[in-house]
């Protein structure tokens, strides 16, 4: 009894120093993610020690991984993951093999191996990017359904299911006449747990939901869900291969079926809850005594692995076709060792591959790069920006923005043209052709490309806030501009652009969190729209009515809120 007592004192006492540290991030306009991860490191076996049993909640952890990506696999769908396999599949094989022969070659020319299984070692477990970071960091911005972060996270799932071969040929490594049988052998179960995946959740996740939905039982479809994230998560680490291979498989079974809002809706609180132990289990293992000692090496591994991974990723990506905008960001914000990495390092130093000095130094700089990742994240746009600013490299993003496709009537004007064409976007569309108005589309994903070719609605293909994109679109003649981009930093930059082309230009444009509202008005937006604001004030009207108001009433009452651009109902107002 007292040892459950312990795991619950140390359970809480995990969550309420996460959600401290997330509070002082937020505070100081930091992503929550380092609150968490600072959080771990002070209650850490390196810190104040205040956890009697670190390996159960690490282990607690992993569910958080899996419900991650769980929710990223019902989000992503197969229609979704069918457009980026290209870069899943051949861009990361690029990466990993030329990120681990990069680093084989330097270990072995500098000196820091003694032989050559060491550097292939050694470049495997660089190699390694960290979902779950990016991911969690993706979510906070708002950017899982942008370009970019669609290129992340295809990247990062075929990295997933590549460390299932990568653990089946560590053991053998050293044995190079049994390498072929142990990948061989990885690949056949890779393969038979996808045939399977496939055939379940064709033929028996959709029934299976769809009776235990009929229940009409709450707490019978959120069990059922769990079971089958955790269980499909399980197998594929029984397997071998990893956790978030199987999440993220299970997630993609409920995508296709109409319960996946319903789903999602009810894994989200969950995966925030145990998300923030995995972060803060990372924090658990960073010494800060030994990275004091080893301050000037790490900082320089960290260093030589963010700027090396970047360099070999930014070829790859932009090879398949992307903008270079699209490059820079994916390149910055995959540059990290993965979670999974320490997975890897502590199978080499039990296969004594490594010793266990290059074991720590490769737990302090994995920790560190992860710590640094929501910052390369948060900087990278900004980045991009400034960039722009600066001659030659503004004429290098005009060069490789060039809108590669596009479809407009020659003599186009007096229409509205609408950036990105996602949920928002696409109603946008709908309205105004339905009220006769001429309208020109910009987007960037070839999905929506397609279904804007099939509808015969002009377009353009490329990003929204490229200025060789905004000059084909005739922003001098149109009637008005409505930005619905799903990235915060794009809309800002487009609106900037678009008024400097044409300084009359009625903007309306679409608010992700409440200090855009101000932010864009000020920059000189007409009108600023917060969609979930919008949705209250439906719910809020439709209210009085049932409550017997005047009509005038209503209106005036949410004229009055719009008018005041949202103020009296803001948090914290």
């Amino acid at each position: 009894m007292a040892a459950e007592h312990g795991l619950i004192l140390d359970f809480t006492t995990v969550l309420g120093a996460s959600a401290l540290g997330g509070y002082l991030a937020n505070r100081l306009r930091q992503p929550v993610l380092l609150g968490y991860l600072v959080a771990g490191l002070a209650l850490g076996p390196y810190g104040f020690k205040l956890l009697s049993d670190v390996p159960r909640i690490q282990s607690l952890a992993s569910i958080g991984v899996a419900f991650l990506l769980f929710a990223l696999g019902v989000e992503f769908s197969l229609a979704e993951l069918k457009r980026v396999k290209d870069i899943a599949i051949k861009g990361s094989l690029l990466q990993i093999g030329l990120t681990t022969a990069l680093v084989a070659f330097l270990t072995i020319a500098l000196g820091w191996v003694e032989n050559f299984t060491q550097g292939i070692f050694l470049g495997v477990v660089l190699s390694l990017s960290s979902t779950a970071v990016v991911l969690k960091t993706l979510t906070e911005r708002g950017e899982t359904n942008t370009v970019h972060g669609q290129v992340m996270l295809a990247i990062l799932i075929a990295q997933d299911l590549a460390l299932g071969l990568m653990l089946a040929f560590l053991p053998v490594l050293n044995q190079p006449e049994r390498l072929v049988w142990a990948i061989g052998m990885a690949l056949l179960k890779v393969l038979l747990f996808l045939a399977l995946a496939i055939a379940f959740g064709r033929w028996i996740v959709p029934k299976l939901i769809s009776n235990v939905a009929a229940t009409e039982s709450t707490e019978l479809f959120v069990l059922t869900v769990i079971a089958l994230c955790l269980g499909v998560a399980l197998v594929t680490a029984k397997l071998g291969l990893s956790i978030e291979m199987g999440a993220f498989i299970a997630g993609l079974m409920v995508s296709e079926i109409e319960h996946a809002d319903h789903a999602l809706a009810k894994v989200l609180p969950l995966r925030d809850t145990f998300a923030c132990l995995f972060f803060a289990s990372i924090g658990m293992l960073i010494d800060p005594v030994a990275l004091i000692q080893n301050l000037g090496l790490v900082l320089g591994l960290v260093t030589l692995v963010m700027l090396g991974k970047a360099i070999v990723l930014m070829p790859i990506i932009f090879k398949f076709g992307y903008s270079l905008k699209t490059t820079i960001l994916t390149s910055l914000g995959i540059n990290q060792i993965g979670e999974f990495s320490f997975v890897l390092a502590l199978a080499g130093l039990q296969l004594q591959l490594i010793p266990e000095r290059t074991y720590f130094l490769l737990l302090e700089t994995t920790a560190i790069t992860l710590v640094l990742t929501p910052i390369s994240l948060k900087i990278a746009p900004q980045l991009v920006e400034y960039l722009t600013q600066i001659p030659f490299f503004a004429k290098l993003l005009r060069q490789f923005t060039e809108p590669n496709i596009f479809s407009i009537p020659e003599t186009i004007s007096g229409h509205v043209v609408v950036a990105g064409y996602g949920r928002v976007g696409q109603v946008i569309v709908n309205i105004l052709l339905n009220q006769g108005y001429v309208v020109l589309v910009i987007e960037n994903s070839e999905a929506a490309i397609q279904r804007l070719r099939m509808q015969r609605i002009p377009y353009i293909f490329g990003d929204a806030d490229s200025e060789l994109v905004l000059e084909k679109t005739h922003l001098e003649t149109a009637k008005a501009l409505a930005i619905a981009l799903p990235d915060p930093a794009s809309s800002r930059l487009l609106l900037k652009r678009a008024l400097a082309i044409a300084p009359k230009l009625d903007v309306i444009a679409r608010s992700h969190h409440d200090n855009e509202i101000d932010l864009l008005t000020q920059m000189g937006a007409k009108e600023v729209v917060q969609p979930e604001f919008e949705a209250a004030l439906e719910l809020g009207a439709h209210l009085l009515a049932t409550l017997g108001a005047a009509k005038s009433q209503i209106d005036r009452v949410i004229t009055d809120i719009r008018t005041d651009r949202y103020r009296s109902i803001r948090p914290g107002r």
